[in-house]
């Protein structure tokens, strides 16, 4: 157990790499109840998430999901969430961890006369079912991605997310926190195994999802993190006007997976020879070799490029590759 955002947290149960192979090859659960939610709605509540939200709202509709950002007047990363339309005036961001107390001030400061901002973070609990077999596991009907509904599950009433941290198949599950422990108790009984924040960054690092903090932050933006497909920059946010320079100009970095071609693992923080250094590193189970993620030059951020990483004082040799890092062989 370590100390994360105020929170105790897991970061393994039997193992990081059994729990990762749990969920590429069947079922794992996470219970991510540490997550922030904030409540928006009102008559208002779309203009005010639209101000201030990379991607359109408009593109979703009542049960859709949503992936974007919540940038800064240089259109940095303040945090990256998940925005649930629940009605036509009423949104629910699930944020992380430790930008929940921060992302929740930033809307309420800016919040218009007829929206509502709240923090419901201490109502509710999350657990993340997640891989190949979780919704056979579950019980559960199939449904598109980004896509939600009210459930239940074990008897305890949810609302059943179709998005997930991993790369594979599984939902959400979002659930009053008093009857977390119960419905915690009740997916380990359909034969998930429990995971840990060991294999939950092992796997979201093989799927190339970004973690605000190493990948991500208020000082990188997302054209050069690979999340311009996020921002509609035909609408009017904070930040789009550097954005659109950036995208108009191109940037100078840009954000790659790499694999390593010698036995090492990188780490945060460490220098790239080519220019740049690494923001997320670590051991991939399913490939066995390090992989990681890092800043490089625009210059020769393309697949194949191979970069020199200083390891501990000692160069080791990667190559650049196509996202994701991983994909399983059909």
């Amino acid at each position: 157990m370590v100390p994360f955002a105020g929170w105790e947290l897991p970061v393994q149960y039997e193992g990081v790499i059994p729990e990762h192979r749990a969920v590429r090859e069947d079922c794992g659960a996470f219970d991510v109840s540490h997550m922030g939610e904030i409540e928006v709605e009102g008559p208002r509540a779309i203009e005010l998430l639209q101000s201030l939200l990379s991607n359109d709202l408009e593109r979703i509709a009542p049960g859709q999901a949503q992936y974007t950002l919540l940038t800064n007047e240089r259109g940095g990363i303040l945090d990256d969430l998940i925005v649930y339309r629940l009605d036509l005036l009423r949104f629910l961001l699930v944020v992380n961890a430790a930008n929940a107390e921060a992302d929740y001030a930033w809307l309420k400061e800016r919040e218009l006369r007829g929206s509502d901002v709240r923090d419901v973070s201490g109502e509710y609990a999350l657990i993340a079912v997640q891989g190949p077999r979780a919704i056979d596991r579950l019980g559960l009907p199939d449904a598109p991605a980004f896509t939600f509904a009210e459930g239940e599950l074990g008897g305890v009433a949810c609302m059943v997310n179709r998005t997930g941290y991993t790369g594979e198949r599984g939902v959400e599950l979002l659930a009053m926190a008093d009857e977390a422990a119960a419905l915690w108790r009740h997916v380990l009984g359909r034969g998930a195994v429990p995971c840990g924040l060991g294999a939950r960054d092992t796997l979201r690092l093989e799927a190339c999802y970004l973690l605000h903090g190493n990948d991500i932050g208020p000082d990188t933006d997302p054209i050069s993190a690979g999340l311009g497909w996020t921002c509609e920059l035909s609408k009017e946010f904070t930040g789009v006007e550097e954005l659109r320079r950036i995208r108009k100009e191109g940037p100078a970095w840009r954000l790659v997976p790499f694999v390593m071609d010698e036995k090492a693992v990188p780490r945060q923080g460490m220098a790239i020879a080519e220019g740049g250094e690494v923001t997320s590193g670590s051991h991939s189970p399913m490939l066995d070799r390090g992989v990681g993620l890092a800043y490089v030059p625009a210059s020769i951020a393309t697949s194949g490029t191979g970069l020199t990483i200083d390891v501990r004082g000692r160069p080791r040799h990667a190559t650049i590759v196509d996202r994701p890092i991983y994909r399983r062989e059909e």
